[in-house]
């Protein structure tokens, strides 16, 4: 582990817009449910920004310090949450607000990336401390985004996807109990990390283009080449 205070706060600043970014995501879901009619969350307590009830030990502390901390570049970062849990039968349309509820989560990031980079370009040329945060904020976002949207059980768009081809509740739940493992092997494949991070600078394209627009300067201070 490196102790240099510069490698700690950097690790520390990526952890807390980490933690930040997992509970914005998690909460979405569960508002969302809420607002379709589903009591279930909000009898979990998740219908809260407080990161206690978010937080899953493993998935939301242990593996990301130990990931900034200990592994560093030489594994792929990964992190969770814990998952809101929703009940289908109690949306009026199932389908359609089970997946409106599953499309809330990436939607939350997105979002937050897209007022971090709007207050980035009307701040950080004036207060350009600021750049290394509004970067990491939106970069963490689009990515926690991309990757939740992947068409994989468990994630976001493994669910969407299972609505797309059919597939059995049963199915999907038994794939999501090992689906973890491999994702996180193939998350380590040189390969599967430079598609990933593509897919994540061409969704980041939007915001770069938003932020020239409202502020070239800016963009060259947050985004350098």
């Amino acid at each position: 582990m490196d102790l240099d205070p510069i490698v700690i706060r950097d690790g520390l600043l990526t952890f807390i817009v980490l933690l930040a970014s997992l509970c914005v995501h998690e909460w979405a879901h569960a508002i969302v449910a809420d607002m379709l009619g589903d009591d279930s969350p909000r009898a979990e307590g998740r219908v809260t920004l407080n990161p206690a009830a978010h937080i899953d030990p493993i998935g939301t502390i242990v593996m990301p310090l130990m990931c900034i901390f200990v592994l560093g570049t030489r594994f792929a970062f990964f992190a969770w949450a814990k998952p809101v849990i929703v009940n289908p039968s109690n949306f009026r349309h199932p389908k359609r607000d089970e997946t409106l509820v599953t499309l809330a989560g990436p939607a939350a990031n997105l979002a937050i990336a897209l007022v971090a980079v709007i207050a980035g370009a009307l701040l950080v040329v004036a207060h350009p401390v600021l750049a290394e945060l509004i970067q990491r904020v939106v970069m963490m976002n689009v990515g926690l985004a991309v990757f939740n949207m992947l068409p994989i059980p468990p994630l976001d768009g493994g669910l969407i996807f299972s609505h797309l081809v059919g597939m059995s509740r049963e199915t999907f739940l038994n794939i999501s109990r090992y689906s973890g493992i491999v994702i996180l092997v193939a998350v380590n494949i040189e390969a599967v990390r430079y598609a990933l991070s593509t897919l994540v600078a061409l969704a980041c394209i939007p915001y770069w283009m938003l932020c020239s627009w409202i502020s070239p300067q800016a963009l060259s201070v947050i985004f350098p080449l």
